[in-house]
């Protein structure tokens, strides 16, 4: 556990130097140039005295460093929850084996808990720490030492239950995420409107081209912030409730494979 929880660490790290890179990459590439040139057109065309309808363009409306910051933690987030999707899915890969040399018809006795025991450990070192083998050995050892069936179901239970809560404390980052990502749009917000403020002497002269952009970087900036919120709460409930299901399923896994079957003196 100690090995996986490093991994993901350095996951994490590399996963945010990534989407650093690539979305300040594209930001200077392409959006902020042509957001300027755009800005830079309305501007003459306003000063000229030219009467037009200003176009909303994307480029604009995600020009600003708020905007920016949004989209690294977006892809920060997303590549967090991908890499905890699947593991998700090769924890439930396992609930579609047969881990255990055991049917229906058998009864298992406190005495061959030992050599059950043995069939998991042949695993693979990686599936050995899952959910599903380490509930399945916890169970069989406590029922070969207690020969209690209550004792074992107990005991499942327990290991699923610390599971679950693992689960849910490893969330931790993505939530924190879901709540900066609105808390960076609204600092946009408090700098446009600032912004708009200092230039409003501007506007009574008849100058209104700097206010505009003051207040485009204020509202466009919680826009983007609320919508990527949104996105990234429906990603995060999708893989709470992956990982409930497997908590669950493996629950009634060992119920139905493994529980049934034992027999005690």
């Amino acid at each position: 556990m100690k090995r996986q929880t490093g991994s993901e660490f350095i996951f994490q790290l590399f996963a945010l130097l990534v989407s650093v890179i690539l979305v300040h990459a594209i930001y200077v590439s392409m959006i902020r140039p042509t957001a300027n040139a755009l800005l830079e057109e309305q501007m003459a065309r306003q000063a000229a005295g030219e009467n037009y309808v200003v176009q909303r363009s994307m480029y604009v409306v995600l020009r600003d460093y708020e905007q920016e910051a949004c989209f690294i933690l977006m892809f920060w987030a997303l590549a967090i929850m991908g890499m905890k999707t699947a593991n998700g899915m090769s924890e439930r890969r396992l609930l579609e084996q047969k881990l255990l040399p055991i049917d229906n018809s058998t009864s298992v006795l406190p005495e061959d808990t030992r050599g059950l025991s043995r069939s998991l450990e042949q695993l693979p070192a990686a599936e050995q720490s899952r959910l599903l083998p380490r509930a399945l050995k916890a169970a069989l050892q406590r029922f070969g030492s207690t020969h209690k069936i209550s004792d074992t179901a107990n005991v499942v239970k327990e290991v699923c239950e610390a599971e679950s809560d693992r689960l849910d404390s490893e969330l931790a980052m993505v939530r924190y995420i879901a709540w900066a990502i609105p808390s960076i749009g609204f600092i946009g917000t408090v700098r446009g409107i600032g912004e708009a403020l200092g230039q409003a002497h501007r506007a009574v002269e008849g100058d209104i081209a700097g206010v505009t952009v003051s207040l485009g970087v204020a509202f466009n900036s919680t826009f983007v912030a609320l919508v990527i919120s949104i996105v990234i709460m429906f990603f995060t409930h999708q893989l709470q409730l992956l990982q409930e299901r497997l908590v669950l399923d493996t629950q009634s896994y060992c119920d139905d494979y493994l529980l049934k079957q034992l027999k005690a003196d």
